[in-house]
């Protein structure tokens, strides 16, 4: 899941339904780790009991938002972006700040779909409208990248 820190209400309503029904597939919840589409997302998983796991902008495990269950700390900064998408199997874009355009380049360049949900109108980004479509699209996206693997 990827999405501004510092989300609107309704991308944050996004984000945690989108957490929820990942968590219920059930899916592993990747992300940054901190506030605003994270932490919605990371909320919504752990509410369906999910595994959240954020990895840090910066040292201390502390930052982590109160759902992240697995906080790993890389000190790398905006560079952590690419081990977030490098975990996913699919990334969802809920909203979209510069941050979240890195991470939606860096998936699109490395072959990890996008689904977005009001986020960057890019070639290769699948535009949804609503948190189930975009987490079904998403596993379902998931699911023919870990087949194609043989995984």
């Amino acid at each position: 899941m990827v999405g501004p820190g510092d989300a609107t209400a309704a991308e944050q309503r996004a984000a945690e339904a989108v957490g929820e029904l990942l968590a219920r597939a059930p899916a592993v919840l990747v992300c940054g780790g901190l506030g605003g589409v994270m932490a919605a997302a990371c909320r919504g998983a752990a509410s369906a009991g999910g595994l959240t796991i954020g990895l840090l902008f910066g040292t201390d495990r502390a930052t982590a938002n109160e759902w992240v269950r697995v906080a790993i700390p890389t000190g790398l900064g905006e560079l952590r972006n690419g081990l977030v998408v490098r975990a996913a199997d699919a990334v969802v874009a809920v909203g979209g700040a510069y941050g979240t355009l890195s991470e939606v380049a860096l998936a699109l360049k490395t072959g990890v779909p996008v689904v977005g949900i009001d986020s960057w109108a890019i070639d290769g980004v699948e535009a949804v409208k609503s948190p189930e479509e975009a987490a079904a699209r998403a596993l379902e996206l998931a699911g023919q990248r870990s087949a194609r693997a043989g995984t």
